[in-house]
């Protein structure tokens, strides 16, 4: 195979070079404990201390309201399951979308085992909450709304700022998961309004297992990972000091180049949305169509299945995603895409295409070329699909 072209940058991308140097010396040179008491911590602890300030610099907020995690399944748990314990004696209904990444909804489905009311959040056919419904959604004993920046099948941006307004008149606890969203849109925590707010490295070019998790300062929530006294004491477990320096300069280069990237991959996504109209008929682009992340392209292709294209494109050198890379184990549709009201049967049908820095509009023009043959082809054996006097419609 002469091509390996990767459009999966939604699911995880490759660690910068200079990311990488700058985490190298602190796996054996810099390899202290920064709970240590003596010089090698202390040089281990600046490290640390140095990454926090850079995020904190980069988002608004104070280092003290910086928590470091394993990553966004892991902030995302803590930010609902702790608000949840904390302020149980407050109430127990919980809102958050029907279209979250399975951190939260799975969080969301064992709380209402113990007792907790949870209201899930519809979305119209573009992915997009309504702020007004949130506000339908608040009673009296409302404790948590937590609803993503952007989604990470779709790509569509949902009005967060709106949203938080909404809870802060009514003094609930607002969450938003930004793994999607963060070094890829500007994140300020203050202008946005949140209480809580979680990202991960490997989704800016940084390391895999490290995340954020931002807390404001004065807001209850409980620890889920009991041990130590790392992280001010709110969550044990051995601090991971390369790469929370890895995530810290991943974030820096990221947001300094963030208007330069988003033009980029936005030029490369329209490349290829337009190509795959002109040469693919029935095919739908999930999502909004302006109101989405630079580099994501969602489409459902009716008649076939996703997983079938997806084996097709990794035979051409090209790999994507079915769904999101969380869930793309499984053979249920999308929930996602049901949630915005696609028929399951094209749902089945969904590819997503994620495209970052490193590609080039080559590499777009043969996937273009390659999709197109794929569904043909597909659609050919397909059994839901025939021609017939130019007609296509399911058997």
């Amino acid at each position: 195979m002469e091509k390996r072209i990767y459009f999966d940058h939604a699911a995880t991308t490759p660690v910068k070079k200079e990311v990488l140097d700058k985490m190298l010396p602190y796996f054996s040179e810099v390899f202290g404990n920064p709970n240590s008491q003596h010089a090698f911590g202390r040089d281990a602890v600046k490290a640390v201390d140095e990454a926090r300030d850079t995020i904190a610099r980069l988002i608004n907020a104070k280092p003290s309201e910086i928590y470091f995690t394993s990553g966004g399944t892991e902030s995302d748990n803590w930010a609902l399951r702790g608000t949840a314990h904390a302020l149980r004696e407050k109430g127990k209904h919980l809102i958050i979308s029907s279209i979250e990444h399975p951190a939260m909804l799975t969080t969301a489905k064992q709380l209402e085992k113990d007792g907790y009311d949870v209201t899930y959040l519809k979305v119209d056919e573009y992915g997009l909450v309504d702020p007004e419904e949130v506000r339908k959604a608040i009673r009296p004993d409302t404790i948590f709304i937590g609803v993503m920046a952007a989604n990470n099948e779709v790509g569509t941006i949902e009005p967060i700022k709106e949203i938080a307004e909404i809870a802060r008149e009514h003094k609930i606890m607002m969450f938003t998961d930004a793994v999607q969203a963060a070094g890829v849109l500007k994140l300020d925590v203050k202008e946005l309004g949140v209480d809580m707010m979680s990202f991960s490295g490997h989704k800016f070019y940084g390391p895999k297992g490290v995340g954020v998790l931002y807390i404001r300062s004065g807001v209850r929530v409980d620890s889920i990972l009991t041990g130590g006294h790392q992280e001010r004491m709110k969550r044990g477990g051995t601090t991971n000091v390369p790469a929370i320096v890895g995530m810290a300069e991943a974030f820096r280069i990221a947001n300094e180049n963030m208007e330069e990237n988003a033009r980029y991959v936005t030029a490369l996504r329209e490349r290829f949305i337009n190509g795959i109209f002109a040469r693919v008929p029935d095919v739908k682009l999930n999502g909004h169509r302006t109101r989405r992340l630079p580099a994501n392209a969602d489409f459902s292709f009716k008649y076939i299945e996703g997983e079938g294209i997806l084996f097709h494109l990794d035979l051409a050198g090209i790999s994507v995603s079915s769904g999101s890379a969380c869930s793309s184990g499984s053979l249920e549709p999308s929930h996602v895409l049901l949630a915005m009201g696609v028929p399951a049967e094209t749902a089945h049908g969904s590819i997503r295409f994620t495209f970052g820095t490193d590609n080039t509009e080559e590499e777009v023009d043969y996937a273009i070329d390659v999709v197109a043959k794929t569904v043909e082809k597909l659609r050919a054996m397909s059994p839901l699909f025939k021609t017939e006097e130019g007609e296509k419609e399911y058997v």
